[in-house]
């Protein structure tokens, strides 16, 4: 049996993605959502990195941070959406090994990735809040570099190891995947192999990546909402909750989608595409424009953008 399973791996050079399970004629109406969600994605991504790198004032580590969030947010809906849209159009649908292999191990790098970043975030937050005298001292340009390289760090070794397990299956059953992209739940019911150890070690390493950053953001705003609260001033309180609500935001929908996404049973596949469009298209499109319709040092940056654009035409 291991034999026949390892010899049926061998032989599989594509995938089918499936997507989603509606009448031809939605297929249209699909692609047009998806394009304008990828089109505002796009834009809201690339301006908010336009934004902080051209103006000065956002030189601090927040804005270092954000930089980097809209990055990954970028990238991650560039691995899964195109291909998607393609496929709204395709009648094949098909997706090659090495594409299928490719797509998971980039989007469980910048997924992961943005876990731990968002964990760095809410460290800088509680500083800025709680130590806002040794701010600059504690949260340097070196210290900064580090927490964003170690994201990347993290996310690529989780990366490496979820898609190497993934891959080392054996593949006997049908090609069609159950999904709109390649991850690791839709191609493990396609699988032939024993998947206990695979599920015990797939379910600690999300542990491993999910359990420290979650603790991180926890323990940092129970210490932020302690410091707020001995605010005397009713406006020092709002103003300092204000700095944290897009973050918090942020947190709340991507941590909520990915815990939906898979304590949703195996027998419900469509709810687990809804939960993720959540982070494949929500939240990068959400995250640019809740930090800038929030954030008043962006919005000033934007309209001096703007000016500067207006008065050059």
């Amino acid at each position: 049996m291991a034999d026949r399973g390892t010899s049926n791996r061998s032989e599989v050079t594509d995938f089918i993605l499936v997507g989603f399970r509606v009448r031809p004629e939605l297929h249209i109406l699909l692609f047009l959502l998806f394009l304008l969600v990828y089109a505002m994605i796009l834009l809201g991504n690339v301006g908010m990195m336009v934004i902080i790198m051209t103006d000065p004032r956002l030189n601090t580590p927040m804005y270092f941070f954000l930089g980097n969030l809209s990055f990954i947010d970028l990238f991650c809906s560039s691995v899964i959406v195109p291909k998607a849209m393609i496929n709204f159009w395709s009648e094949s649908k098909s997706i090659s090994f090495a594409g299928c292999v490719t797509q998971l191990f980039l989007f469980a790098l910048f997924i992961v990735t943005e876990g731990f970043l968002l964990a760095a975030m809410a460290y800088d937050r509680f500083t800025a809040i709680c130590s806002p005298l040794l701010y600059s001292v504690h949260m340097s340009a070196r210290l900064c570099a580090q927490l964003v390289a170690g994201s990347y760090f993290c996310g690529c070794i989780s990366s490496v190891l979820q898609t190497s397990m993934t891959f080392t299956l054996s593949f006997c059953a049908s090609r069609a995947i159950d999904h709109f992209y390649c991850d690791t739940r839709p191609l493990e019911r396609l699988s032939c192999s024993d998947l206990f150890i695979h599920k015990v070690v797939s379910f600690s390493l999300s542990g491993i990546i999910i359990l420290p950053t979650i603790i991180v953001i926890i323990v940092s705003y129970l210490y932020i909402v302690s410091t707020v609260l001995k605010i005397p001033s009713p406006e020092g309180r709002k103003k300092a909750f204000a700095t944290c609500s897009s973050h918090l935001g942020v947190v709340g929908v991507l941590y909520g989608a990915v815990f939906f996404m898979y304590l949703t049973p195996d027998r419900y596949p469509e709810l687990s595409k809804v939960a993720s469009l959540c982070y494949t298209l929500v939240t990068p499109m959400l995250n640019p424009l809740i930090y800038s319709l929030r954030n008043k040092d962006v919005k000033e940056a934007l309209n001096k953008l703007l000016e500067k654009k207006s008065t050059i035409l």
